[in-house]
């Protein structure tokens, strides 16, 4: 398995950075990714998408730590990070993984990585101003399980 990562700057002053740079594996290694972030931010969203496929969200989050099945993902707040750790990787585990970010103080943010793939913040600042798009890393995580 092998495991590449690669760093760019998001947008509108909210950057994110996922780490690390490179990391090869094996199947059954339990990796952990990380996404660390510029500034506090609202939420944040972990992706996979499978080689030819659509993306899948695999956690939405806005504070502390989610499980689903052998995924986990933390989000502190405090320390501006998020991780995502695979448990025992298996070949369906292959695929780009994509961790975005979005403002707090948002009220509209947008994946970059495909058109189709948005949210808005919930609630909406209740100071309307034109917003923030979401900080996402590219050209993202990718996952090949051998």
């Amino acid at each position: 398995m092998c495991l590449l990562f690669s760093f760019q700057a998001g947008v509108r002053g909210l950057q994110v950075q996922q780490s690390p740079s490179v990391l090869s594996l094996q199947e059954g290694s339990s990796p952990t990714l990380r996404c660390n972030f510029s500034a506090t931010v609202y939420s944040m969203q972990w992706f996979r998408q499978n080689p030819g496929g659509g993306l899948i969200s695999l956690f939405f989050m806005t504070s502390g730590t989610k499980e689903n099945g052998r995924l986990n993902s933390t989000m502190n707040s405090k320390e501006l990070y998020s991780a995502l750790h695979i448990t025992a990787t298996q070949l369906e585990d292959s695929g780009t993984y994509l961790c975005a970010a979005q403002d707090a103080q948002c009220s509209q943010a947008v994946c970059s990585l495909n058109p189709k793939c948005s949210w808005a913040c919930s609630p909406t600042p209740s100071m309307g101003w034109g917003g923030r798009d979401v900080a996402p890393t590219v050209p993202f995580a990718q996952l090949w399980v051998f």
